[in-house]
């Protein structure tokens, strides 16, 4: 396999509309690896149509991308992000529906008054932004404001008045409750149920302000670019009108469809207002049509509605498919159920016809998953030449999902080529081609663990299981062992979760860093002492995959080799962007073992200063600088051991304090952070003296590593300054020397970024 160098981007896509629902990914990855590609105007497919922006960045990139979209709402945002209204459609369209009569009022005042509360310190009568709910109750505990009389702000009590508003409102629900099902599912429909449980994650009053605004959309008279852009504000207010929003947001991306114990429900009216902003015009607009029409070979997206399977045949005879992208959909009940409730809302029951299996499923399992997304990669490979390549995104990964897509490409023709990972909070990048068919074959346990003692071994250091998983199915992946008969995903996904538990029982080699028993908790890493042990014995047992003998320690720890590496680039750039840093340093680090953002900037906070968007190296931490330092502080050293009537001897960065040829104290000057490489040398009760700016660096070392904060326990740290300081100390004793040492401890930064 292939070690692809993970591609960074920039700007997570982590905000816009719906975007708690859309994958997550940075921006430029995918024109990154379409420019290696270099076939500009050649046709692409995104058989899932689940990112938006992914399709707009490819299309961008002067690529045509077909699309499959059987989702009417990820089509709709699809659609409008290609060629949104212009700003001041957006703002007319929302004056326009204020503007239609409610009664005697305007519809905006009228809905504007159903969030009206007093401002608990002046008494002004103002717009509440959300109130509070417990699930079960029948009003709301609390309510959120910024009152614009007196400035008071922030979460209070409801008051008897906001209570009344709310049971009052509760009153009419029945009525508008019936006309939301019907909008969704006739009465006698057999969805009908379905409907209703859907719609019961809606309160009264959100419930009341979305169907008063639809029955609008319909009878006003709107241009139909204005009432795109209506329809593009509605569709966030079906999002902000539900109870899917947990108070705290402790979990802002719902995958469920149920109500948090405590949520929020917002002001639809100025959630509506705040769409005008998100719905802002971004980037040049792009051809979009719907098939079977015809795009520029400049680029642009056709928009394909049914699904994939129809497509083999048309794209045979008419679009050469030159590679696939996508972003693979994990399941989302909660998304995919109030999509079919939107697009009932919105363009009405016959355009939630094709869709409305959605409505029906309440239970997407990961062997759920792993079934649909083989299907989808059996119709690919109907209408894929042999060799296409498929760069394929997977965001929020976890170890069920990895497992869920190698398995179903695996048991297809889809073969892996590579696969590079960060983080578990970053996309996985993965690399298939379309190939023969290959015989499936069983997995086995030894392959599997050696596989993983490979990946430690290289990584130098623990690991997060997602990252020993991706280790292990990469090896079945390879060995075909995720090939397994069709429909049998279910019995196919707890064999290799079996297999895994097998693999990591060996604890004479490996070492399991975790409180509990799961072995997904914590982290993993190599009993090193029991290494050439555990190599032996498989040699007696005639494993022919057994760990060569002789290797019994790993190489530098993956954190010291960043280090390095960062600082190398660092003295030979006068300047660069963080951008620029990460695509110097991925490419030495690929495939498995690339690190974190967090381990870069710690590298970079520690070695280098900011100016403006450019990082440049202290001037302190040029290589003469350090140098210079390093032999002043092994000279101080031994001056105070011979303040205190030690004997001193020097050797390179090692001081030593003897008594009575007895060695009393031993310190290691350092100017760096490389704690792993030194630890190797050391002794025990071995004295580190480093400079206090690699102080947050190793603190966040210790974090990301319990081998390495483990291995630490027998040594302390002395910073450069602090010597300097007891150094002027008048009267300076043995005792009080060893005292002042022990209050100079590695404290992490306040600031430090904690991405592993």
């Amino acid at each position: 396999m292939d070690l692809q160098p993970y591609i960074p981007g920039f700007n997570r896509a982590d905000s816009g509309p719906l975007s708690r629902f859309l994958p997550v990914f940075e921006e430029g990855v995918v024109s990154a690896w379409l420019s290696h590609l270099d076939r500009p105007s050649a046709w692409l497919l995104d058989p899932f149509g689940f990112s938006p922006r992914l399709v707009l960045e490819a299309a961008r990139s002067g690529y045509r991308v077909l699309v499959t979209a059987n989702n009417p709402v990820t089509r709709f945002l699809l659609e409008i992000s290609a060629n949104p209204p212009a700003q001041s459609e957006f703002t007319a369209a929302l004056a326009d529906l204020g503007a239609v009569k409610k009664g005697d009022e305007r519809l905006a005042g009228h809905l504007q008054s159903l969030y009206l509360t007093s401002c608990e310190r002046c008494g002004q009568h103002i717009q509440a932004h959300s109130y509070l709910w417990r699930k079960g109750d029948k009003a709301p505990y609390a309510r959120i404001y910024e009152c614009s009389h007196c400035g008071d702000s922030g979460e209070r009590i409801v008051s008897a008045e906001d209570i009344e508003r709310a049971w009052k409102i509760a009153e009419t629900d029945t009525l508008h409750r019936a006309r939301a099902f019907e909008k969704v599912a006739a009465l006698n429909n057999e969805d009908r149920q379905y409907a209703e449980e859907a719609i019961q994650h809606y309160l009264p009053r959100p419930l009341y302000v979305l169907t008063t605004i639809i029955n609008r959309l319909d009878s006003i008279n709107l241009p139909a670019e204005r009432k795109r852009a209506l329809t593009a504000l509605i569709l966030l207010a079906c999002d902000a009108g539900n109870t899917l929003w947990a108070h705290p947001a402790e979990r802002p991306r719902p995958k469920q469809l149920s109500t948090p114990a405590q949520f929020r429900e917002h002001n639809i009216w100025m959630m509506l207002e705040r769409g005008l902003t998100l719905w802002a015009e971004t980037g040049s607009a792009v051809t979009c049509e719907a098939w079977p029409m015809k795009i520029p070979e400049s680029g642009g997206i056709l928009i394909y509605e049914g699904r994939l399977k129809d497509l083999a045949q048309i794209v045979k005879k008419e679009i050469p498919i030159s590679a696939v992208i996508g972003s693979v959909p994990r399941p989302n009940q909660a998304f995919w159920t109030l999509c079919a409730l939107w697009a009932g809302w919105l363009w009405g029951k016959e355009a939630l016809e094709p869709y409305k299996v959605a409505l029906r499923r309440r239970r997407y399992d990961w062997a759920w998953n792993a079934t649909a997304l083989h299907s989808a990669f059996n119709h690919l490979s109907d209408l894929l030449p042999d060799g296409t390549p498929f760069f394929a995104l997977l965001p929020e990964p976890e170890p069920a999902f990895l497992t869920s897509a190698f398995s179903a490409a695996s048991a297809s023709t889809f073969a892996l080529q590579s696969v590079a990972m960060r983080t578990e909070h970053d996309a996985v990048q993965v690399i298939w081609k379309n190939e023969q068919k290959q015989k499936a074959q069983p997995g086995d346990v030894t392959d599997l663990q050696n596989a993983i003692h490979a990946y430690l071994s290289a990584r130098g250091e623990p690991a997060n299981y997602l990252h020993i998983h991706a280790a292990g199915l990469i090896k079945l992946a390879e060995a075909h062992a995720l090939k397994l008969p069709e429909h049998e995903f279910d019995e196919a996904l707890r064999k290799t979760s079996k297999l895994f538990e097998a693999a990591l029982k060996d604890e004479g080699r490996f070492i399991h860093y975790s409180a509990g028993e799961n072995i997904e908790t914590g982290m993993w890493g190599l009993r090193l002492a029991a290494d050439k042990k555990g190599a032996e014995a498989s040699t007696r047992r005639g494993d022919q995959n057994a760990p060569p003998q002789d290797v019994v320690q790993p190489p530098e720890a993956l954190s010291d080799r960043v280090e390095i590496e960062v600082v190398k680039y660092l003295q030979k750039n006068k300047s660069a962007i963080y951008l620029e840093v990460e695509n110097e340093v991925y490419p030495k680090f690929a495939g498995l073992l690339t690190p974190s953002k967090g381990l870069i900037y710690a590298v970079l906070n520690s070695y280098a200063e900011k100016d403006g968007g450019m990082w440049k190296l202290r001037r302190e931490d040029t290589a003469s600088a350090r140098r210079e330092e390093l032999n002043t502080i092994l000279t101080l050293i031994e001056s105070i051991g011979k303040k205190l009537k030690y004997k001193t001897s020097r050797s390179d960065k090692f001081v030593r304090w003897e008594e009575n040829g007895i060695p009393v104290k031993k310190f290691h000057v350092m100017v760096s952070a490389l704690i792993d490489r030194a630890l190797h040398t050391d002794e025990n009760d071995t004295i580190l003296v480093i400079p206090g700016g690699r102080a947050a660096l190793i603190a966040y070392k210790q974090e990301r590593d319990p081998s390495l904060a483990a291995r630490l326990k027998n040594h302390r740290f002395i910073k450069f300054r602090f010597l300097r300081t007891i150094s002027e100390v008048p009267v300076l004793t043995r005792e009080t020397f060893e005292e002042q040492i022990s209050n100079d401890p590695v404290e992490q930064s306040a600031n430090q970024m904690m991405m592993f």
